[in-house]
């Protein structure tokens, strides 16, 4: 099978960048039984990262694998303010981390003192190891070493923020194959916020910022949650990325 039939086919079945999907997949398969199986898995539905085993984010291929949240381009704007936030030397925690896409991209950018990373899920758990060095298992704080307690300059968390009665309109290669626990963010989209919002102010250092993603309309909630949080609250927004990030800031 040549690439305009690849194209063809991945177009028919409504890949909207079918050109560079193609050619991706060309370049991934080794033999044409291997390039069959990956086009006729990826018109059947499946994320074109769980195909090849990697997602281009912020630069990096992050490897991820089925069953484990594809980090969306859009995010890659959390990773730049906290970049502009942090401080020379950070801790770093990725919590929620998923694929730990953002703090491998945190890394790159600015190499932290310590980068810890937390995921209640085990898939997400194993996945993260292939790209970050320190991950651990657990509900949110639950997961965490004691010892990083009060310590945490920069807390990336991308937690899920689509409200329970929208999950069933994304796309399906979203809500069919990654995990809902990484999707469905409760009644509002921002039940798990609340809960990263109520426990920063015991892991922040003095002067820490912890940063969520949402939606516009989402925001001004909560910048109220982090305010009532004791964190002062930012808001943060990329027209270019249709990216809204709320930021909270520990007292110095």
């Amino acid at each position: 099978m040549d690439g305009p039939t690849v194209i063809s086919r991945l177009r028919a079945a409504g890949c909207v960048f079918a050109e560079d999907e193609a050619a991706l997949l060309v370049e991934a398969a080794t033999t044409a039984d291997e390039l069959e199986s990956l086009v006729a898995r990826r018109v059947a539905g499946l994320p074109l990262e769980h195909l090849l085993g990697w997602a281009e984010f912020h630069g990096l291929r992050i490897a991820v694998r089925p069953g484990v949240f594809v980090p969306r381009q859009r995010t890659g704007f959390l990773v730049d303010v906290a970049v502009s936030l942090a401080p020379p030397d950070p801790v770093v925690l990725d919590l929620c981390c998923g694929s730990g896409a953002l703090g491998a991209a945190f890394a790159a950018a600015i190499p932290p003192r310590e980068l810890h990373a937390a995921d209640v899920e085990p898939a997400a758990v194993a996945c993260a190891r292939l790209n970050l060095p320190l991950v651990h298992q657990g509900d949110l704080y639950d997961a965490l070493p004691a010892s990083l307690r009060g310590r945490v300059d920069v807390l990336l968390a991308n937690v899920p923020y689509v409200p329970s009665d929208a999950v069933a309109t994304m796309p399906p290669e979203a809500r069919l194959y990654e995990p809902m626990v990484a999707l469905d963010g409760g009644a509002d989209g921002l039940d798990l916020a609340r809960r990263v919002a109520a426990g920063a102010p015991q892991w922040l250092a003095p002067g820490g910022t912890v940063l969520v993603e949402s939606s516009e309309r989402q925001a001004p909630v909560l910048a109220g949650i982090f305010a009532a949080a004791g964190l002062k609250p930012d808001v943060h927004e990329s027209a270019d990325l249709g990216a809204t990030v709320v930021t909270g800031t520990a007292q110095s």
